[in-house]
């Protein structure tokens, strides 16, 4: 198959749902917060920095409360654009705020098994697998570690997960896995083979990291101090809060914003400490919490409205977003998902969100489903189509073969039909069959989806890592195994 990407680019619907005074308003709050309420950094390292910086630090209870002309100053050296790199230079994505990329989600526990159709927990094997669907699936733009290689030691299980992608794709990777300084520094060598070396990986990073912020206002030790690291050697790093309004945020959507961008923006503001003009971004799968159980809804109105909001606060301070907009709470690929996934995905890109991630996930992110995974797919290339918009111009118009077809006439055999034909959508899951051929087969999109991936899964990978790459690879995670058995 060619290696392409599909994404969604300068599109012709957008969306505001709030206005520039709202924003501001949201931004002069976050500040107020990170001033007076503080952040809490629990890592010596990040409190060195910020202390150094002129924060105000409370060792005891590892606080750090940042002016807010510090925020705003550090977050202008911050890159407005910059490439997430690929083995194959053809499959770089641009995050220059006017494209949109799909990518995977992660981490995902379980597996519906595709050959049994049950659910069980995962393994390296399902991923290597997983990252193959995806990488000949050219709506997926990039890999976010999918699910997790559960089969491997915990203390070099997220090398693995790289590995595992690295071994059968040559797309971008982003992880949320490596939480800790070890992870990270074995990463770092590990992108540096795979780029060609630690000045090629700079130049164009392979890699990027997502660390996930600990609301409300605060943050874990292991991924801060990662991420620091990464900033350093010029690997693009996000912080993801995922603040939930009633519980580990304000009940009100706009309370929940303010301490989820303060969570976000403290992060970078600290890695541009470290690293002026290191590359970041903002991330965001912010919910509500359900009422009735106190769960994650993985769904819902305020999840679409938190979508849409966090890009124009990631556009205000002129960093790229990775939105969480797929990993529905359904727990099977039904109308649930349907629903979850095609208004969540369409708030995101209506304001251009630049990576959309969840592709594939079920029950928030526990559960992989290859049937989601082309189900959403499917759904991406509605979206493609739609913001696509309608083109007006002399040929599009199409005067002179309404003249030529007059009243009553038909179009198909029309030397314009056949010109414009391909820039129409056809569906590759949607049912448009007869009802009585949809009867008497008795089969629909779950099971095509399926078929799909196993007939992907038969043939053999696009890209195979080559002996050395492999090898060198393998040798570092053993090394790290070694120093903590």
């Amino acid at each position: 198959m060619s290696k392409n990407v599909i994404f969604i680019s300068d599109p012709k619907i957008s969306l505001n749902i709030l206005s520039m005074t709202d924003i501001e308003k949201l931004h002069t709050a976050t500040l107020d917060v990170i001033e007076s309420v503080g952040v809490r950094f629990p890592s010596s390292k990040a409190l060195d920095v910020l202390e150094e910086n002129g924060a105000s630090v409370d060792r005891d209870l590892m606080i750090a409360k940042i002016p807010g002309t510090l925020v705003e100053e550090f977050l202008a050296k911050a890159p407005q654009t910059y490439t997430l790199a690929a083995i194959d230079p053809n499959l770089d994505l641009q995050l220059d705020g006017n494209h949109s990329y799909l990518g995977t989600d992660g981490c995902g526990v379980e597996i519906v098994d595709i050959d049994t159709n049950f659910k069980r927990r995962t393994t390296k094997q399902d991923l290597v697998d997983v990252s193959r669907v995806a990488d000949y699936l050219e709506a997926i733009a990039f890999h976010w570690v999918a699910i997790s290689a559960q089969d491997c030691l915990p203390v070099s299980r997220s090398l693995h997960e790289l590995e595992a992608i690295w071994r059968v794709s040559n797309k971008h990777v982003q992880t949320e896995s490596i939480v800790t300084e070890k992870e990270m520094n074995a990463a770092v060598q590990m992108a540096t083979v795979m780029a060609g070396g630690e000045a090629s990986l700079r130049e164009r990073p392979i890699l990027s990291i997502m660390q996930c912020t600990v609301s409300p206002l605060g943050h874990d030790k292991g991924s801060l101090e990662a991420a620091m690291i990464a900033a350093r050697y010029g690997i693009p790093v996000g912080f993801m809060t995922m603040a939930s309004a009633g519980s580990t945020g304000p009940i009100t959507l706009a309370g929940n914003l303010v301490v989820g961008n303060a969570e976000v923006i403290s992060a970078l503001v600290l890695l541009q400490m470290i690293s002026p003009g290191c590359p970041v971004f903002y991330a965001a799968a912010q919910t509500a919490v359900d009422l009735r159980t106190g769960a994650y809804t993985g769904g819902g109105p305020e999840d679409f409205l938190f979508g849409a909001a966090t890009n124009l606060l990631a556009d205000y301070y002129r960093v790229p977003l990775s939105m969480g907009a797929f990993a529905t709470g359904a727990k099977e690929p039904d109308w649930q998902a349907a629903v979850d996934n095609s208004l969540s995905s369409f708030m995101a890109v209506s304001t251009l969100s630049d990576m959309l991630l969840g592709a594939g996930l079920l029950h928030g992110s526990r559960i992989f489903s290859y049937e989601m995974l082309l189900l959403d797919v499917e759904i991406w290339s509605i979206l493609v189509n739609m913001f696509r918009g309608i083109q007006i111009n002399e040929q599009t118009l199409a005067l002179d073969v309404i003249r030529s077809v007059g009243p009553g006439g038909n179009y198909l055999g029309e030397l314009h039909t056949r010109k414009f034909m391909k820039n129409r959508w056809i569906p590759s899951l949607m049912d448009r069959r007869s009802y009585e051929v949809w009867e008497l087969k008795n089969d629909g999109a779950c099971q095509w989806a399926r078929d799909k991936a196993k007939k992907i899964l038969s043939q053999s990978p696009s890209f195979v890592l080559d002996e050395y790459q492999n090898s060198e690879l393998n040798n570092i995670i053993h090394s790290v195994e070694k120093l903590n058995s």
